[in-house]
């Protein structure tokens, strides 16, 4: 069992079920007027079926070996244990801005530009989170 699209499902759905089953201790209340429970148990039920999907579709395409690289698992969780110290003494944009330029170090290719972006639209993401929903965000 060395699939890693079956791998994949199967972790999504362990996931999804690690979220969902707690959520469910919460109020749900109505779409109308929603409980704590009710947002979680959602993406929780979304990702299960990404999950389900996936293993179904891994029955139906080729086998691919599973590999696990530990230096790009390493540079993800430096990148965000980064982010968080940086956001805790400095600021979250600086944090923002380590996070997307080192975690890019994982992939197959980096660019500067592309960095750029993906920063600029996540600070847009953070602010609007600040502006439009109240969320409290040491943003700057």
């Amino acid at each position: 069992m060395n699939d890693r699209n079956l791998l994949r499902g199967l972790f999504l759905m362990a996931v999804a079920l690690a979220f969902g089953v707690p959520a469910m201790r919460y109020p749900i209340g109505e779409f109308s007027r929603a409980g704590p429970g009710l947002f979680p148990l959602m993406v929780s039920c979304l990702l299960l079926l990404i999950g389900i999907a996936t293993v179904i579709r891994s029955r139906f395409v080729a086998a691919h070996r599973m590999e696990i690289n530990w230096r790009n698992i390493a540079l993800i969780i430096g990148s965000l244990c980064g982010f968080a110290v940086v956001s805790q003494f400095v600021n979250m944009i600086a944090g923002i801005v380590f996070l997307v330029f080192c975690s890019a170090l994982a992939g197959t290719s980096y660019s500067v530009v592309r960095n750029l972006k993906i920063a600029a639209v996540l600070v847009l993401i953070a602010f609007a989170f600040n502006k439009f929903l109240g969320v409290t965000l040491p943003l700057y």
